[in-house]
C-alpha cells in the first residue's frame, strides 16, 4: 500500500454549484467549508489544498433560525485605541446580502496562509445568476 503525496500539476480541481435558498446558514457554511478543504475527498491532506472550487447562489435568501436576524451582531476592531465596531445582522445583509455567509464559512476554514488560498475558491452570489457558466459547476444538494 502506498502513500499518495499531493502534486499540485496532478491534482483535479471540480466546480460544484451550491443553491442556499431557505436552508439553514450553518449546515451550508460547514459543508461547503468542508467542500473547500477537500475533505470529501480520498487524497485529503491537511497540509495542501487539496479542495474544489465552489460557487454559491441565492445567499441573501439562507434562513436564519431563532431572533439571530434582530440580536446577532458582528464585531470588528480597527486597531486603534477604543476602536471596535458592531454590525447588526440586518445592517449588513442590507449592505452586502453575502457577507453574512462568507463569514460563516471563513470561521470554519483554518486561519492561515492554507485558509486564504481556500477562501479564494469560494465564489458567493446573492441572486440565483452566476458568471461561471463555463466552468460546468455541478450542483449538489445540501440536506437539512
Amino acid at each position: 500500500m502506498k502513500t499518495i503525496m499531493v502534486n499540485p500539476k496532478t491534482l483535479r480541481r471540480k466546480w460544484v454549484l451550491v443553491d442556499a435558498a431557505d436552508k439553514p446558514m450553518g449546515r451550508v457554511a460547514s459543508e461547503v467549508a468542508r467542500i473547500l478543504m477537500g475533505k470529501h475527498k480520498a487524497i485529503y491532506t491537511p497540509n495542501a489544498d487539496t479542495g474544489d472550487f465552489v460557487v454559491v447562489i441565492n445567499a441573501e435568501k439562507v434562513a436564519l433560525s431563532g431572533k439571530k436576524i434582530e440580536q446577532k451582531k458582528y464585531f470588528h476592531h480597527t486597531g486603534h485605541i477604543g476602536g471596535e465596531r458592531w454590525t447588526d445582522l440586518q445592517d449588513l445583509l442590507e449592505k452586502k446580502p453575502t457577507a453574512p455567509l462568507e463569514k460563516a464559512i471563513w470561521g470554519m476554514l483554518p486561519h492561515s496562509i492554507l485558509g486564504h488560498k481556500m477562501i479564494k475558491k469560494l465564489k458567493v452570489y446573492a441572486g440565483d445568476t452566476h458568471p461561471h457558466a463555463a466552468q460546468n459547476p455541478e450542483p449538489i444538494e445540501i440536506k437539512v
